[in-house]
């Protein structure tokens, strides 16, 4: 009897020990923080045997990125999939939302119970607030088994922009980005009518007052919002919470936690009665905020002077200047040097996540270690097909479209590839605008930390004063920022008055108190 009892005993044990050994193979408990209730819904299809990942059952991947597929695209993922189904015995069906209401679609992805593999994931496509609400899956335990040279390759800083409550719910971009606003300009012209080398504020002022009486050009002859907006935020050192554009900022970097509704301060009033003389110079039409077309096109065909872009997209738009219209010379004047130094995207500005109802999410992690570290897949995706969107010139720099080929029909590759991009791997356009290495060299002398972009703010208690003000902040305070208003006084009264009525104070409080929460956090000042 006690021997029955004993081999009983004995392979009760050995079965309990095999199973926890062969779970903690499989990832153990990574999906989730509490009793597992974040495993995804579709179980592991790829265990790791003997800490190898198995790859015996092959699969289909549904991925979705953000923005517009390629009209390349099913060209380079036929050729992608080869590769997969190859190496790791995997395809990967891949979606794209469009830009066309992006945001509403990309909600409704993580919302809708649809089995997703991976997904874009960014600061910008509300990252923090997905990741706390509980939309992705916790990749702690699974890089080291299904993505290890990934998970060494991160640096420390990028792991902690996607860590939460200790965490990790994303896999970072690892391509620094440095992404201040500012404005492109003609420099030939400004030479031309003899204005002051653009340094400041009152230098732009003159530019434009200049371009307007001497060339007879309206400066920012299409929408003129974004290029006065960001210098305002900029130039008075305002810094937005959490990604948010609304009229709640920081008073500057150096106090992040002091809110305000700059509405009411004196450097809005000071901005708007300046901008009102900038009207009613003609800086910019008078039906400016009904304009869909950006200000740059105007540039390309000399009837404007003056378009706001952050650095790399200044970077694309004066190379598209330098190689098709030949003649004009453009200046770029980051708004960075306002206050001298430069905050870089976070990594999650471009990452990808892992939806916690994917059905293979150990599969999706290893085709993104691919996509990061093998040269092979990172260029088949980033650039599309060699010797025709792409070729390599002398330098191994990118020459896009390959030589001998039609640029009407043929164009570089571009997709939202931004989720894998890494330093190691990245090539430089052959044609980019040599101006931009000098100013990413001047960036990186005076770049600081990004402290504002990771503060959730879901705004949940003050959604309907939230509303009713950003509603009183397109009607009213965007036509007052512009100018085109025929009193400034009575038009600053009504704008306050009308934001006090719609609950900007419930907002703000709302806001100062999560700034406060994370500052304790963080051991902000």
């Amino acid at each position: 009897m006690k021997n029955r009892l004993f081999k009983l005993l004995t392979l009760c044990i050995t079965t309990a020990l095999l199973t926890t050994l062969l779970a903690a193979c499989a990832g153990g408990n990574s999906g989730g923080s509490s009793g597992g209730s974040d495993k995804p819904s579709g179980g592991s299809n790829t265990p790791a045997t003997d800490k190898k990942p198995d790859i015996s059952k092959k699969v289909e991947l549904n991925w979705y990125l953000v923005g517009d597929a390629h009209k390349d695209t099913p060209e380079v993922v036929k050729e992608w999939n080869k590769l997969l189904e190859k190496d790791l015995n995997t395809t990967v069906k891949l979606n794209f939302t469009t830009w066309n209401e992006w945001q509403t679609k990309y909600n409704l992805l993580l919302t809708s119970g649809e089995k997703i593999d991976m997904i874009f994931a960014s600061s910008w496509a509300d990252f923090f607030k997905f990741a706390k609400q509980g939309a992705f899956l916790d990749l702690t335990d699974l890089l080291p088994v299904y993505a290890p040279e990934t998970q060494k390759d991160v640096p420390e800083h990028d792991w902690k922009d996607v860590t939460i409550n200790g965490k990790i719910y994303a896999i970072p971009s690892t391509h620094p980005e440095y992404t201040p606003d500012g404005i492109v300009y003609r420099e030939d012209w400004r030479r031309e009518i003899g204005a002051p080398e653009i340094k400041d504020l009152d230098s732009i002022e003159k530019y434009m007052e200049l371009v307007k009486e001497v060339k007879k050009v309206t400066p920012i002859k299409g929408s003129a919002w974004n290029e006065v907006n960001t210098l305002f935020r900029t130039y008075n050192d305002f810094k937005n919470i959490g990604g948010d554009s609304g009229v709640i900022v920081a008073k500057s970097y150096d106090t992040p936690r002091e809110v305000i509704a700059y509405p009411f301060t004196e450097e809005f009033e000071e901005w708007v009665k300046r901008m009102k003389t900038w009207a009613d110079k003609g800086f910019w039409p008078s039906n400016t905020l009904s304009i869909k077309q950006e200000s740059g096109d105007f540039i390309k065909t000399n009837t404007g002077a003056v378009y706001w872009r952050n650095t790399p997209g200044a970077a694309g738009f004066i190379s598209d200047v330098e190689k098709n219209y030949k003649g004009i010379e453009m200046g770029y004047f980051p708004f960075s040097r306002f206050h001298n130094y430069v905050v870089p995207n976070l990594g999650i500005n471009n990452g990808m996540a892992i939806p916690k109802n994917a059905a293979n999410p150990e599969r999706s992690l290893m085709v993104l270690e691919k996509l990061r570290n093998d040269k092979t897949y990172y260029e088949l995706m980033t650039y599309g097909l060699e010797g025709h969107n792409y070729a390599l010139d002398e330098n191994g720099a990118l020459v896009s479209p390959a030589p001998g080929k039609d640029p009407a029909k043929v164009t570089a590759y571009g997709i939202a590839s931004w989720g894998w991009r890494t330093d190691k791997n990245d090539r430089p356009s052959a044609n980019r605008w040599k101006g931009e290495d000098a100013l990413i060299e001047e960036y990186k002398q005076i770049a600081r930390p990004d402290i504002f972009s990771p503060i959730l703010m879901d705004y949940q208690p003050v959604k309907a004063q939230l509303a009713a003000v950003n509603q009183v902040y397109q009607q009213f305070g965007q036509p007052l920022m512009l100018g085109l208003v025929p009193d400034v006084d009575k038009a600053i009264e009504n704008y306050r008055n009308r934001l006090k009525s719609a609950g900007v104070d419930a907002v703000l409080e709302y806001v100062q108190k999560e700034v406060n929460t994370y500052a304790d956090t963080r051991g902000l000042k």
